[in-house]
């Protein structure tokens, strides 16, 4: 046996550290990581909820941007996201990594 499960929607999302890339990560904040990073762009962009929202395909209705919301304030409290100020997503420095 001996194998490692992947991640899994609803899985826990883990306290970033050195040597974690992305693939640790849950498919929804996979793609919450990388529509900040432009996919494989280093550097990455700083956007609002509602732009998170519409650059992973959801409409931009409370509902959807504040899910988005969510999942990204968890991503900041596990050191994956920094948040410029009040409402504003970037990735974090040093975060990025191949999935």
């Amino acid at each position: 046996m001996g194998l490692t499960p992947g991640p899994v929607p609803g899985s826990v999302v883990p306290q970033w550290c050195e040597g974690l890339n992305v693939g640790v990560l849950a498919p929804d904040y996979q793609r919450l990581v990388k529509a900040l990073t432009g996919g494989s762009r280093a550097g990455g962009e700083v956007r609002d909820c509602r732009q998170l929202a519409v650059a992973l395909g959801l409409e931009p209705v409370p509902a959807k941007v504040e899910g988005v919301r969510s999942k990204a304030k968890r991503l900041v409290a596990r050191g994956w996201l920094a948040e410029e100020k009040p409402g504003m997503f970037s990735v974090a420095g040093g975060r990025v990594g191949g999935s």
